[in-house]
């Protein structure tokens, strides 16, 4: 994927781990449904944020190799959490797993499935 900062673009001092706008140049797009920390026989995770998170995440990976993409071309990320009083712990481990240039990202709270703390979608340009 070809993904650039717009040059001009800017955020507050305070933003998470995001780009506030990102250029992409594509020619195939693949977009995953909402993953959840969920083990591939249904088992379910503990309530922890940062253990849902990576294994949301993981989930998140293992959809987008199988169109034959990875992490490094996801450009557009939906996150949705139960709780936002969670979005720091959710970022910490989100810095660690997400490639530069961070994607653009969305936020928002809402109520989910099961026990799970967070729900993730992502874009990707195929490379």
């Amino acid at each position: 994927m070809s993904a650039k900062i717009v040059p001009v673009s800017h955020q507050h001092k305070t933003a998470g781990p995001y780009s506030p706008v990102l250029e992409i140049k594509a020619s195939s797009l693949v977009v995953i449904s909402g993953q959840v920390a969920i083990h591939d026989d249904g088992g379910l995770f503990p309530d922890d944020i940062a253990v849902q998170t990576k294994a949301t995440l993981e989930n998140c990976r293992k959809q987008l190799a199988t169109a034959n993409c990875s992490l490094d071309d996801v450009f557009k990320v939906n996150v949705y959490l139960t709780d936002l009083s969670n979005w720091a712990a959710f970022n910490d481990v989100y810095r660690t797993i997400m490639p530069e240039p961070l994607p653009v990202r969305t936020a928002v709270q809402a109520m989910l499935l099961e026990n799970f703390l967070v729900e993730v979608d992502m874009w990707a340009a195929k490379p």
